[in-house]
């Protein structure tokens, strides 16, 4: 079923920092929203890309070689392979799509 949802009411259902939720799927991508506070661990994702859109606040995505900051309205992607690091100082709201896992 098709049905419009407003993204602070969905920011407002999330209490942990660096638990994503689906918010939808757009053919095989899901469409996630996040809040994010202090920084994760590096990682990468060998068979997808990974979008960030910041919606508040602002975070750094770290690549090995490099530091990207973004805020409001800035996107961001890390292409499949590419180890990277999300940090943020204050509370940020994240956006993400990404490639749905294959369920076998």
């Amino acid at each position: 079923m098709n049905r419009k949802k407003n993204l602070p009411e969905l920011f407002d259902q999330i209490f942990d920092h660096w638990s994503p939720k689906v918010v939808g799927e757009v053919n095989d991508h899901l469409i996630k929203i996040s809040k994010i506070q202090g920084e994760f661990l590096w990682h990468n994702h060998k068979r997808e890309d990974e979008m960030f859109m910041v919606v508040k606040g602002e975070m750094e995505v770290q690549l090995r070689d490099e530091i990207i900051p973004l805020t409001e309205n800035e996107i961001f992607v890390v292409a499949r392979g590419v180890d990277h690091n999300l940090r943020a100082k204050e509370e940020c709201w994240l956006l993400i799509l990404e490639k749905a896992r294959k369920k076998d």
